[in-house]
């Protein structure tokens, strides 16, 4: 059962000052005839996508729309929570709109992003790694002192890292103390305690740390298996089969005594469906225990890694995602049979977790070919109809190294449309 939650929160004055930002030459994605305008007064001109040039990074807003509510509504029907990992997108307009739509909270990765979070008042944030930066924990310390509406956790997956966190806290003068997790981790995954023994010495340690107060459970599967394939699937089961172990562990240990509230998290874009499956069941047991997803890369999806692995199309219900994510490069080059040049790449587009592919050229041809390589601004499309100069909507995967790479990423209002027109614009903070 999930309990009754207070809203987590967002500074939507600070966010809606993003539209005064003037434009000009540091956005990439915006043409020069827009340069001295602010946001606001950029899209009251009514811009369209011919307008800008290539390379460039687009969002459907019809997609965001059906991915936001579709992730919502199965979190809800599912009763867990979630807390979106904001380093995907580390866009504050679209952390707005998750928190809105129920969002537990933000997720970070490190502390540069925690400052993000903060500097925008998210009032509940849960950072996905251990802070060990002294200078860091200070500011920490002093962040949580000054705002009592803010709640933030941190995780910790070894006694060494408990200790170093107290004596940086102490030095500090924290006078409230910072909630950590426990993180598992398994064999040839990233970080966590890699055995439950490990694990329980860390919560006792925690316990004897004044500054610091456990108050659950933590870990990424995502970092164990990377298709759905049998053994992957099988693989992610074992892991959360750990977490489950650990959370009683801790609890019949007495590590949760006095906690009001208990959280296990886990859970990326990938398996979302296997950690509430196997998680869930212990909030329905223990009324004190909330389950917390932090699917981060759903808003905006892909058309390559999440579209093939995605829950929602391996039969875990609810609606399949869309793409929000569209790339848009040049022609500029046939300089062989079967060969065009695109004026975007490894600096505009993603490419670890696939490369892109040719969809369209505008405004609308269904285009052929393949994009075998990526240099630092060039594509290479092979066997292709594409002609010089036209411009082509390429479909990209993995949006964790998408929005990297652009610090103002126009929004469509249909990426299909013959004629696209530019409805906003979202400013990232990496």
């Amino acid at each position: 059962m999930v309990m009754e939650q207070r809203a987590a929160a967002i500074d939507r004055a600070r966010v809606a000052a993003l539209g005064e930002e003037r434009l000009d030459w540091r956005f990439k994605a915006v043409p020069a005839q827009a340069w001295g305008l602010t946001v606001r007064e950029y899209l009251a001109t009514g811009p369209t996508l011919d307008q800008l040039a290539t390379p460039l990074l687009t969002l459907d807003a019809g997609a965001l729309a059906h991915n936001l509510r579709t992730m919502a509504d199965w979190c809800a029907h599912a009763e867990v929570e979630l807390a979106p990992h904001g380093k995907t997108t580390m866009a504050p307009a679209l952390w707005q709109a998750q928190l809105e739509a129920g969002a537990f909270g933000i997720t970070v990765a490190n502390l540069p992003q925690l400052r993000v979070a903060r500097a925008f008042r998210v009032s509940r944030v849960m950072l996905a790694n251990t802070l060990l930066d002294p200078a860091g924990l200070a500011w920490l310390a002093d962040e949580l002192a000054a705002d009592p509406g803010f709640s933030v956790s941190s995780w910790v997956d070894s006694v060494a890292a408990v200790r170093q966190m107290d004596q940086a806290l102490r030095a500090a003068g924290a006078t409230h103390p910072l909630e950590v997790l426990v993180e598992l981790g398994g064999p040839g995954g990233r970080t966590g305690a890699r055995d439950q023994a490990t694990a329980l010495a860390v919560a006792r340690a925690v316990d004897q740390a004044p500054t610091l107060r456990l108050i659950g459970v933590a870990g990424y599967e995502g970092a164990l298996a990377h298709d759905s394939t049998p053994a992957g699937l099988a693989t992610v089961e074992a892991y959360l089969a750990a977490m489950v172990e650990l959370h009683d562990a801790l609890r019949a240990e007495g590590h949760f005594t006095g906690v009001e509230r208990v959280l296990v998290s886990a859970g990326g874009s990938a398996y979302f469906d296997q950690v509430t499956q196997a998680l869930a069941p212990l909030a329905a047991t223990h009324r004190d225990t909330t389950v917390v997803l932090r699917s981060g890369a759903y808003l905006a999806h892909d058309d390559g890694f999440y579209r093939a692995i995605s829950p929602l199309v391996r039969g875990a219900g609810g609606r399949p995602l869309r793409s929000a994510l569209h790339g848009w490069a040049r022609v500029v080059s046939q300089p062989e049979p079967n060969l065009s040049l695109l004026d975007g790449g490894k600096r505009d587009f993603p490419y670890d977790l696939g490369l892109p592919e040719p969809q369209l050229a505008r405004p609308g041809r269904v285009l052929t070919g393949t994009v075998t390589a990526l240099n630092d601004q060039h594509a290479f499309l092979r066997d292709s109809d594409a002609e010089i100069g036209e411009v082509v909507r390429l479909g990209l995967s993995h949006p964790c190294t998408a929005f990297d790479k652009w610090t103002l990423i126009p929004v469509l209002d249909d990426a299909s449309a013959e004629h696209p027109r530019v409805v906003d614009l979202v400013r990232t903070f990496f």
